[in-house]
């Protein structure tokens, strides 16, 4: 089983910029654009980034919520786009019980990904400037 030590070092052998930000939780890769939060919560290691803020605009929303949904059942394996207090969110779970250095790689890497490809379609929605974390 994972410990938080061991998923503090899975953050240094990836070479993720970080900080610890609550008791089992970090700020990773913030440096180079929207960072993930990752959350030790035995028995789920819990990864999170904010994609973008919901735009006002009801239909926009409508249309937003469509896209999102798509997304997740088109191109989003293990994450999945969510909403949350106004902001758009990307999110993953893993259980801490057999993970692997390999498996929390695969995570940041789908993250990066998915920011990379669906951040120009999603735009069209967006309100304001690029998400900061």
């Amino acid at each position: 089983m994972a410990t938080r030590e061991q998923v503090e070092g899975y953050l240094l052998q990836a070479g993720l910029d970080h900080e610890e930000i609550g008791e089992g939780m970090w700020l990773a890769g913030a440096s180079a654009g929207p960072g993930i939060v990752i959350h030790f919560s035995h028995p789920l290691l819990v990864f999170r980034m904010k994609v973008m803020d919901l735009p006002a605009d009801e239909p926009r929303c409508a249309q937003l919520y469509r896209r999102l949904l798509e997304l997740n059942a088109t191109d989003l394996v293990h994450a999945a786009y969510a909403l949350e207090e106004g902001d758009v969110i990307l999110t993953a779970t893993l259980p801490v019980e057999n993970l692997d250095f390999n498996e929390f790689q695969a995570t940041i890497d789908s993250f990066q990904v998915a920011l990379a490809s669906h951040l120009e379609s999603l735009s069209e929605f967006r309100d304001c400037a690029p998400a900061q974390a």
